[in-house]
C-alpha cells in the first residue's frame, strides 16, 4: 500500500535537462505514460514532479482496470488501455500486479438491476463482453452465498492492477524509454513567445521546450488559473481501507450500492465507500459552483462538504493563486498531497464489509488512506490542446487532467493518446466530448455514468 508521504526521499534526483522537445509537468500515471509513449515516438521528455513520482492518487486508488460504466467517449479509448495493461508488465520487465479476474456491479433491487443492465446495450456497440448475472450466479461468482443481492451485471476483461507496484515499475520503464525524470522539480508557469510555448520554467531554472503536457492532477485547476485558463476542476477526497490477510475464494473486484471491495495479491481486501463524495470547501468551491450544480443534483445524498480544506492544499483559503516565474510557488510548499484518511468512513466501511462479507468478519484494518481525486463538473477528464490566444491554433501545450477517479485504469490509453495529440499524428478516437472549451462555449453540461 501506499506510504509516500512529505518525508519519502526523491529517488529521481538526475541533471536539470536544458533543452528537450516535451516537458511533461506532473509524475502521476497520466503524466508517466504520457512521456512513456512520447519517448517511444522519438520524443526527448522531460518529467517534473514537484514530489514524488505516484506519491498522489495514482498510489491511492483502488486499482481497477474498468471498462465497465465508462462514458461512451472514453469507453474506445479505456478498450484500447485494457489492451495496453495486458501488455505493459513485459514491456517494462516488471509484475504490474494486472490480473483480469473481471468487474462485478451489484445490484440489490430488481430497480436498480435493470438500471445496471443498460450498460450491456453499450457494451454490445463496441463488441465488449458484459453480461447479466442472476442472484444464482453472483453467489457463485463473488463465493458469498446470501441472498443479499438480486443480480448483478459483469464485464469479465475488466481487471485490476496494484497501484503501489505499477506506478514506480511504469516510471522505471518511462526512463528505459530515455524520459528524464526530476522529482521535487515543481514547474512555476511556461514561457510563451508570441503565444507558443518556448520553455517551461521550474523551480531549479528554465528547460526549453516547444510543448508541454499538464498532468496534474488535483494540482491542475490551481496552475491553469496562474496562466489564464479557465478550468473548472475541484477535488474531492477518497478513503481507502486495506484489510488483514483472510482466506477467500473471491478473487476478482465487484461493488454494490455502498461498498467497492477487492481481494489483493497480499490475500487481503481493498475496501471504499460507494456513496461518499467529499468535498472540503475553498475559493474555488464557490468560482466553480455553477457548473458543479448538475452533478450534485444527480447525486446529492452521497456528497458531504467540509467546511475548511487544510492548508497549503490546492484550494485552501490561504493557498496562493497568482505568483511569477521567480517566486516560490504553492507546488514548493506541498510536495505531496497527502490528505488523513476519514476514520468515520473507515468505521462505515468496515461495518459494511463485515456485514456483506463472510470473509471479512474476523478480518481487521491493516492500513487506511486518503487521496485527492481530480474531478470536472461532467465526470469526464480534459484531453485537449490549449489554442493560442486570438490564434485558432494549438499553443504547445497540451491538458490532460479531471479524470475524476477513472485515471488510474485509463492511464496507458490516455498517455498514448496525449503522445499522438501532441506529436500530431492521425487520431482513431472523437475527443470533441474532452475538449477544454466546453465548459464556457455554452455548451449544456452532459453528465457521463455514476458507476
Amino acid at each position: 500500500m501506499s506510504t509516500i508521504n512529505a518525508h519519502t526521499a526523491p529517488q529521481y534526483t538526475g541533471p536539470l535537462l536544458p533543452e528537450v522537445d516535451v516537458v511533461v509537468i506532473g509524475g502521476g500515471i497520466i503524466g508517466v505514460c504520457s512521456a512513456y509513449y512520447l519517448a517511444k515516438l522519438g520524443q526527448s521528455v522531460m518529467l517534473c514532479e514537484k514530489g514524488i513520482v505516484g506519491g498522489e492518487q495514482s498510489s491511492r486508488n483502488w486499482g481497477w482496470v474498468r471498462q465497465h460504466g465508462r462514458d461512451e467517449a472514453e469507453l474506445p479509448i479505456m478498450m484500447e488501455s485494457n489492451r495496453l495493461w495486458q501488455g505493459l508488465a513485459a514491456e517494462v520487465g516488471e509484475d504490474l500486479g494486472f490480473r483480469q479476474h473481471g468487474i462485478l456491479y451489484l445490484a440489490s433491487t430488481e430497480k436498480k438491476l435493470s438500471r445496471r443492465e443498460t450498460w450491456i446495450n453499450l457494451a454490445k456497440q463496441y463488441e465488449l463482453e458484459s453480461k447479466l448475472l442472476s442472484a444464482s450466479e453472483v453467489a457463485k461468482f463473488t463465493a458469498i452465498k446470501n441472498n443479499q443481492w438480486c443480480g448483478g451485471v459483469l464485464t469479465p476483461s475488466d481487471g485490476r492492477a496494484e497501484p503501489w507496484l505499477a506506478m514506480p515499475a511504469l516510471a522505471r520503464g518511462a526512463v528505459k524509454q530515455g524520459v528524464c525524470i526530476k522529482e521535487h522539480c515543481a514547474v512555476r508557469t511556461i514561457e510563451q513567445t508570441n503565444g507558443q510555448v518556448t520553455g517551461v520554467v521550474t523551480e531549479h531554472g528554465l528547460i526549453k521546450c516547444n510543448r508541454a503536457v499538464l498532468a496534474s492532477g488535483a494540482w491542475s485547476s490551481l496552475f491553469s488559473g496562474n496562466m489564464g485558463i479557465y478550468f473548472p476542476q475541484l477535488s474531492v477526497r477518497s478513503t481507502v481501507v486495506a484489510t488483514t490477510k483472510v482466506a477467500s475464494d473471491f478473487k476478482a473486484n465487484a461493488a454494490d450500492e455502498e461498498l467497492a471491495f477487492r481481494c489483493r495479491e497480499d490475500g487481503g481486501y481493498s475496501l471504499a465507500l460507494m456513496d461518499l463524495t467529499e468535498h472540503m470547501l475553498g475559493p474555488k468551491s464557490f468560482q466553480y459552483f455553477k457548473p458543479f450544480i448538475p452533478a450534485m443534483v444527480l447525486d446529492w445524498q452521497s456528497y458531504k462538504l467540509k467546511l475548511k480544506m487544510p492548508a497549503d492544499f490546492p484550494d485552501a483559503w490561504g493557498t496562493k493563486t497568482n505568483w511569477s516565474e521567480d517566486q516560490v510557488s504553492p507546488f514548493e510548499k506541498m510536495r505531496v498531497l497527502n490528505p488523513a484518511p476519514n476514520e468515520k468512513a473507515v468505521d462505515k466501511i468496515m461495518q459494511r464489509a463485515r456485514r456483506k462479507i463472510p470473509a471479512l468478519r474476523e478480518a481487521e484494518v491493516a492500513h487506511s488512506w486518503a487521496g485527492m481525486i481530480d474531478t470536472m463538473p461532467d465526470i469526464v477528464p480534459v484531453i485537449d490542446s490549449v489554442p493560442s490566444i486570438g490564434l485558432n491554433v494549438p499553443n504547445g501545450l497540451t491538458i490532460a487532467s479531471g479524470f475524476s477517479g477513472h485515471g488510474f485504469g485509463i492511464g496507458p490509453g490516455a498517455g498514448k493518446l496525449v503522445a499522438d495529440i501532441v506529436c500530431n499524428k492521425p487520431l482513431s478516437y472523437e475527443l470533441r466530448r474532452f475538449r477544454l472549451n466546453r465548459f464556457c462555449d455554452g455548451s449544456k453540461i452532459k453528465l457521463g455514468p455514476v458507476f
